[in-house]
């Protein structure tokens, strides 16, 4: 679909007339200030999260596979809720008028986001109502309603409520005398409606119970043939009367409350950074003001509005939903061993180079580039093994590495400790404001510490987002330098999650470069001649640009200009300018998109040449790669940085240049790989929307075959 671009304010949704365009005979210049070429953020990433609900409702996925993708939409829904839909209310509540590149306003975002959202609850709920759950219930794993249960097992659970549930619980009155709780972020909580027996008042009361996070949700019934389960809250809600006796119970009904959970850190105000942000974390647990309120579909209004007066919410702020609150809690059931219900379990490859017997791994990487492509290639038998290489190796000076989410058990943790107890240098860079992972970070901050480790904490105003570990050895007379470079974490559990790319190079022309990378992170330090690497927030954005602009030049000088982009994200505004001009030029641009795009491809005299895709699969699509034709010499970047305007303004990023001929031989395959996928792919339209590319006779599902390519090895 391709649509002509319109003239700049009042407003996007003023219906102004559009620009002539070069058919009409009329020489004319764009404004690519136009609110009418930009896609709101917001809305886009509603489009994104509408995609992960396509693929919990794609038959070509194991059940509980199914069920772990409508479990992401509720989990993506929560911080977006807490994240972006918090900000724009914070705008509002503030006075700002400043409008979206697109040309909206807060109020107007906000109505536009429930407008858009409602269907998809909806959706979500149809998937589970007639397609999941009853798959689920075919496959033997049953949640049973209290009432269904027999007159035993409803026996033997009041014994366990009394013994075990009962004394976790705390029930809550709401009246003038008990004013209302601070109830926690996203925990369910059931409201309770009753009367007092005993008084002599026909005056409803109201009470909640929130459920303890210390107990499962899921509850097991000891039956045999399948799986059988009761919900935490069926037997709270059937036992009502022993938490509240004396009073009758009218009925019961379950909610959950979101939070605005952006903590912020004034990092120019805090004595102790670690001990500002572990207060941060207590204030996120328990939120600041609320922001959205999920109801069970069958609480009556008058309830919903006591709650919203309550909490400061409007109506409008209340979602009703037809499906069991928290689905997150559900993905225990893929501890069940049904294997034929999950993705079947793949063996990741090992480079040959670290598999070598009495072979150095810095000796191979005197002589060529290595890449590894997770979670396809191993991560353990590559950048863990290249870490554990360097701290068994005597001649290995120091390490230094930063550190953006390690998770949970880590041998990369574990491989720096070690170095550390052996007497080298190790210097790690952990930073504490991974948004939710900052408890996480602390806790390996602290333990390395401990270990001998030189911990740095964070660069005052920035995150730091860049993925490095550089080795410094030394070998005869001379000091030389290793890296590994990634677009993903040093992280175990997400790098058999998520798709990312790495390399792991000895170059020593790209020494001084890392050695000034890791002072700028550790020290003071206005370095600004980047030979090699570029580097956000100095000249990530001019480098980009500085690119798209050569493809420009050469596509005015007969030399047929291509870019080819694989991110997460599209927003900055000004890239989007430049590949604007570059689609103008006629150059070909091909993005390949995960998530948010604000950028519209099809407009006739400004996007004609640009294509956007997504591909979402089993993998998290994680990845940044970067390639331009650059008149037949071609250059190619791996990044840990999107084009955001937090990437290029807000974090400590690099894009790392490949100068290995046979890896950057590797990652243009690998794009074509993506942009030939036909059955995971969607192709963004003019208007905002997403449309399944067609797989025709050929089908192409790019991630399957990666993993089927493993098999034939």
């Amino acid at each position: 679909m391709k649509t002509t671009p319109q003239r700049r304010r009042p407003s996007a949704r003023s219906g102004s007339a559009p620009l002539p365009t070069p058919a009409d005979g009329v020489a004319f210049e764009i404004d690519l200030d136009d609110e009418g070429l930009y896609l709101n953020r917001e809305l886009s990433w509603i489009e994104f999260n509408k995609r992960v609900l396509d693929e919990a409702d794609d038959m070509q996925h194991p059940l509980l596979e199914r069920l772990k993708f409508l479990s992401i939409f509720s989990t993506n829904l929560d911080e977006f809720f807490m994240i972006r839909v918090a900000g724009l209310q914070e705008q509002i509540t503030s006075g700002v008028t400043e409008l979206s590149e697109d040309g909206m306003a807060p109020q107007d975002q906000i109505r536009e986001i429930r407008t858009r959202l409602l269907p998809l609850y909806k959706r979500q709920a149809s998937i589970w109502n007639e397609s999941v759950k009853p798959s689920l219930i075919k496959e033997g794993i049953i949640i049973h309603s209290f009432g269904d249960l027999t007159k035993s097992e409803r026996l033997e659970i009041e014994t366990d409520f009394i013994d075990n549930i009962l004394p976790v619980l705390t029930p809550l009155a709401l009246d003038p005398g008990h004013p209302f709780p601070r109830l926690l972020n996203r925990s369910l909580t059931v409201a309770f409606v009753l009367y007092d027996e005993v008084a002599d008042d026909d005056e409803s009361k109201v009470a909640v119970v929130q459920l303890p996070s210390a107990l499962p949700r899921l509850l097991k019934i000891p039956r045999t043939g399948g799986h059988h389960y009761v919900l935490l809250e069926e037997i709270i809600r059937a036992h009502a009367g022993i938490l509240f006796p004396g009073h009758r119970i009218a009925e019961s009904h379950l909610f959950r409350v979101t939070r605005d959970a952006d903590v912020e850190i004034a990092e120019d105000e805090a004595n102790d950074l670690i001990t500002a942000v572990a207060e941060g974390i207590r204030q996120r647990r328990w939120g600041t003001d609320a922001v959205r309120m999920e109801v069970a579909s069958d609480m009556p209004k008058g309830l919903m509005q006591f709650f919203t007066r309550a909490l400061e919410l409007d109506m409008s702020d209340v979602y009703p939903v037809e499906i069991p609150l928290n689905l997150q809690d559900f993905l225990v059931l893929l501890q069940l061993d049904k294997r034929k219900l999950k993705d079947a379990p793949f063996t990741s490859r090992v480079l040959p180079e670290f598999e070598a017997e009495g072979v150095s791994i810095f000796d191979v990487l005197k002589e060529r580039d290595l890449f590894v492509h997770h979670p396809f290639d191993s991560f353990s038998n590559s950048v863990v093994k290249f870490i554990e290489a360097a701290v068994d190796d005597p001649n290995v000076l120091a390490i230094k590495i930063t550190l953006y989410r390690a998770g949970g058990r880590s041998p990369v943790i574990d491989a720096l400790k070690r170095a550390a107890s052996l007497g080298k240098n190790v210097t790690a860079f952990v930073e504490l404001k991974a948004r939710f992972d900052e408890e996480t970070n602390i806790a390996w901050a602290r333990a390395l510490e401990q270990s001998g480790v030189h911990v740095v904490y964070g660069v005052m105003g920035l995150k730091v987002h860049c993925k490095v570990c550089l080795v410094i050895r030394r070998e005869g007379r001379s000091v030389l330098t290793y890296a590994h470079v990634a677009t993903g974490n040093y992280n175990l559990s997400t790098s058999r999650l998520y798709t990312d790319v790495g390399i792991f190079t000895g170059r020593q022309e790209l020494e001084r470069d890392f050695v000034h990378l890791f002072n700028l992170l550790t020290g003071y330090s206005r370095h600004a001649q980047w030979q090699h690497l570029a580097v956000a927030p100095l000249n990530l954005r001019e480098t980009f640009i500085g690119h798209i602009e050569k493809e420009i030049e050469h596509q005015k000088a007969g030399r047929q200009g291509y870019i080819i982009a694989k991110m997460n994200a599209l927003i900055d505004a000004k890239i989007i300018k430049a590949l604007y001009r570059a689609s103008m030029a006629g150059v070909k641009v091909d993005l390949i998109i995960r998530g948010v795009c604000c950028l519209k491809p099809g407009i006739a005299g400004v996007s004609e040449t640009i294509t956007v895709r997504s591909v979402l699969d089993r993998f998290l699509e994680h990845s940044r790669i970067f390639w331009f034709r650059n008149g037949g010499e071609e250059t190619v970047y791996i990044s840990s940085a999107d084009w955001m305007p937090r990437n290029m303004e807000r974090r400590v990023e690099i894009a790392f240049p490949v100068l290995d001929r046979r890896v950057r031989k590797k990652l243009r395959e690998l794009l074509a790989h993506y942009l030939d996928d036909n059955v995971k792919a969607r192709q963004l339209q003019s208007d905002g929307s997403y449309v399944r590319v067609s797989p025709g006779s050929s089908p192409v599902r790019v991630q399957a075959d990666l993993l089927a390519q493993l098999k034939r090895r």
